[in-house]
């Protein structure tokens, strides 16, 4: 029996997921910012052990070297990696460096641009491993990544941020902390096509929450305006985006505005997807592979791109209760069950 827990340190979230002989069995997920300093995710790290028990080992993966708490990405990768070590005490930890393996704290500024946002290798990894052939989307709260496998390998064009930018295999749009602004630039308003404020007077998570679009759960940031997480709280911080007051737009308009709105961030997808995949050229029957938060906006992204669409969480052996939270952080779910093999151990589960 071996017990591990895959941890994904995000920017703004910290999840873990717990394998217990390749099946996950606990998954969490934490708001954890990084712009307010060290130790909300000092506190997320504590709550989280609590929540999804010990060890055998710790691998942890992450994207927060990111946040402007650091200087650098090297310096948010030694800082990151360190912390983890140092909160994961009851048991070893590695850190993930996609085609490094694994690698020890203390090698992590040496491997920082193999570790730094590679949390998206290790989910593709996996996927490879069930599907010959598919198109990996996973839609988060602040990017989706759009990774192609084909012949059980993964055939991304990019690994770091950048390059993957340039190749459309990171869409920077997601579910929660979208910026309104960043997703379009204008919009349709009672007629006439109206600039919106470059101001972040709303997030697309209430663009989702109007459209009842929102799964449970999931937005566990602040509003960008300090208030509730209401429709009608929604509603006013999105009509301001166009200059106005809620009480200017009726119902149709508002939800006019935000279908358009969840439409503009749709074809960011979808076109990144369709460079993805003429890159890859995938097989015609290639699925979807759909991940994340998300998931909902990458059925349709896989209705337009006119193939299946795949659950992650029916790819893994997973407890009924844990499958939905899994589907939403499926790094760490991934790098649990990879991680046996990457320790050197034998499982028939993975």
């Amino acid at each position: 029996m071996v017990d591990i827990i895959g941890w994904d340190v995000g920017g703004v979230h910290l999840k873990a997921a717990h394998a217990h002989d390749g099946r996950i069995v606990r998954v969490v997920q934490l708001a954890s910012p990084l712009r307010d300093g060290l130790e909300r995710l000092i506190a997320a790290f504590g709550e989280a052990k609590t929540l999804v028990g010990r060890a055998d080992h710790h691998v942890v993966t992450m994207t927060g070297e990111l946040a402007d708490t650091f200087a650098s990405r090297a310096e948010g990768v030694e800082s990151l990696a360190a912390l983890a070590a140092r909160e994961l005490d009851d048991a070893p930890v590695l850190l993930y460096a996609g085609p490094a393996g694994v690698v020890r704290p203390p090698d992590a500024r040496k491997h920082a641009v193999e570790i730094a946002s590679a949390n998206w290798h290790v989910c593709a990894g996996l996927v490879a491993e069930k599907c010959a052939s598919a198109l990996f989307i996973d839609m988060g709260s602040t990017t989706t990544d759009v990774i192609p496998i084909a012949d059980r390998e993964v055939v991304a064009r990019g690994y770091t941020d950048a390059q993957r930018l340039a190749a459309g295999e990171l869409v920077y749009t997601g579910l929660v902390r979208g910026f309104v602004m960043a997703t379009a630039d204008r919009a349709p308003v009672a007629g006439i096509w109206t600039t919106l404020i470059n101001e972040n007077f709303a997030t697309m998570a209430d663009v989702h929450r109007i459209l009842r679009s929102l799964p449970d759960g999931v937005d566990l940031m602040g509003t960008a305006d300090g208030r509730a997480k209401t429709v009608t709280a929604s509603r006013a911080r999105l009509a301001r985006m166009v200059g106005a007051d809620e009480a200017d737009l009726d119902e149709v308009a508002m939800l006019t505005l935000a279908r358009w709105l969840a439409e503009a961030q749709l074809r960011a997808i979808v076109d990144g997807a369709m460079l993805v995949a003429s890159a890859a050229a995938l097989p015609t029957d290639a699925p979807v592979v759909a991940a994340g938060i998300g998931s909902g906006v990458v059925a349709e992204v896989s209705r337009r791109l006119h193939r299946a669409c795949v659950a992650f969480d029916d790819l893994i052996d997973v407890a009924p209760d844990a499958a939905a939270s899994a589907a939403h952080c499926a790094p760490a779910v991934s790098l649990a069950l990879l991680a046996p093999r990457l320790l050197g151990h034998k499982s028939s589960k993975v």
